[in-house]
């Protein structure tokens, strides 16, 4: 049985485009990749400062005169939770953008899709200035107010305006569904690049119950905090890949079998 030529280009081409894809990302961004990890670090730092807190103090009433008066009784706690969920979105901005670019490599048109969906996400997030649960900068002017209202009438529609605000802000967040979106994506294009098959499997899997997670939201509630434990884990995965990346010098391109027999032999020398 023979082997034609094709068949053998064909094969090794295959092997080469596997072994390009498995191989380390383009060094040139070292410093981003470095610069991601540190942002996933900031990341799971501020959802574990929001989780203490939430977990230490009463949690905001969804009542528009009762988170009023919690806004006034609780005003440093409110704030630092308001910064924190919103601020996380500043560092998962900087670990979308290092995660497309280190798999680009892989699959450029996915990863580039996968990137925008997250820094989208985060972007939203930002521009709304608001989180689940009955956290909203909106409202820390609708307290003081609150406070300083002089008549029933006067409280009776700012707390009708703070009802407002507070439906609005833990409606199902689009900007949720399109991070869970953009991990998905992300985690499908690393199944085929230079990254374990667990933590892969795991950023799949945070990707697709993200997904539902976010889009029942208001329907799930504690069923939620399965979501919530994944995210902050597939961001510490993702800071220390990002991390190994940073730690990469270039590489050159490894030699292959097809190369050196496709490589001329130089003729004997003529006998004297």
């Amino acid at each position: 049985m023979t082997i034609t030529g094709s068949g053998h280009t064909s094969a090794g081409s295959a092997d080469s485009q596997s072994r390009g894809m498995r191989a380390p990302p383009d060094p040139s961004w070292r410093r981003l990749y470095r610069v991601g990890s540190w942002a996933a670090a900031a990341y799971v730092l501020l959802v574990l400062t929001a989780m203490v807190l939430l977990a230490a103090a009463p949690l905001p009433p969804s009542s528009g005169a009762a988170l009023l008066e919690y806004i006034d009784a609780h005003g440093v706690v409110y704030v630092v939770e308001l910064v924190c969920f919103v601020g996380l979105s500043v560092p998962a901005l900087i670990v979308f953008t290092a995660w497309a670019m280190a798999l680009g490599h892989v699959d450029k048109s996915m990863a580039l899709i996968g990137g925008l969906f997250g820094v989208a996400s985060e972007i939203t997030a930002l521009a709304v200035g608001s989180s689940p649960q009955s956290l909203n900068g909106g409202l820390l002017t609708l307290s003081t107010s609150y406070q300083s209202a002089t008549t029933a009438g006067e409280r009776a529609g700012l707390a009708s305006a703070a009802d407002a605000v507070i439906a609005t802000t833990n409606a199902m967040p689009w900007a949720g569904v399109l991070t869970a979106a953009g991990i998905l994506i992300l985690s499908l294009v690393a199944w085929r690049g230079p990254v374990p098959a667990a933590v892969a499997a795991f950023g799949i899997l945070t990707g697709a119950v993200g997904i539902v997670a976010e889009a029942l939201r208001p329907l799930i509630d504690v069923g939620y905090l399965i979501y919530g434990l994944l995210l902050p884990a597939w961001f510490i995965l993702t800071g220390w890949r990002l991390s190994t990346f940073g730690r990469y010098g270039p590489v050159s391109a490894p030699s292959t079998s097809d190369d050196s027999a496709s490589s001329p032999t130089p003729p004997p020398e003529a006998a004297e």
